[in-house]
């Protein structure tokens, strides 16, 4: 005789996952702000209020804030990379590098769509670019000055942002 055992689970992600993990972004956002004086708290809230809706519709592969110069991300740069995650075992927002050196660098956010925004339809897309609130437009992604190490991960409802940071050789 033999027996076997099956477990499933199922996660739905919804808007609450997405303004959690949308909140620890701010919160990092917000330090940022503190040492450096940017982005301001009204870009603070338009970045968290887009990236939650990125998320809730599965649109966002990733999407970096921080300081560029000479078309280079440089320290504080933070990335956000959004992947499907098995375990909610979320970190604190936090351990944003201080005193970094931005003269002659300017605040910049660049975002890249995940393969489910390509696979959409267009009047889907344009819906959804109605609701964000701000219109991004075309550029090159910048290099980074440096490497990326990754240093957090966020978590909720079965989806996860990985965040990594940018720092100097």
């Amino acid at each position: 005789m033999s027996y076997s055992y099956t477990y499933s689970d199922t996660k739905t992600f919804t808007i609450t996952h997405a303004k959690h993990l949308a909140a620890k972004v701010a919160t990092d956002l917000k330090r940022m702000q503190r040492f450096y004086d940017a982005p301001s708290d009204t870009a603070i809230k338009e970045y968290e209020e887009e990236i939650k809706l990125f998320l809730k519709e599965g649109f966002l592969d990733t999407v970096t804030y921080g300081f560029k110069r000479n078309e280079q991300w440089i320290e504080p740069t933070l990335k956000f990379t959004a992947r499907d995650f098995e375990y909610d075992s979320s970190d604190d927002p936090g351990k944003i590098l201080p005193n970094a050196d931005i003269d002659g660098a300017s605040f910049y956010s660049y975002l890249t769509y995940s393969s489910a925004w390509y696979n959409a339809k267009e009047n889907e897309r344009e819906s959804f670019k109605m609701k964000l609130p701000f219109q991004r437009t075309g550029a090159t992604e910048p290099s980074v000055n440096g490497y990326l190490t990754s240093d957090k991960n966020y978590s909720s409802g079965g989806r996860s942002l990985e965040r990594q940071s940018v720092r100097s050789y």
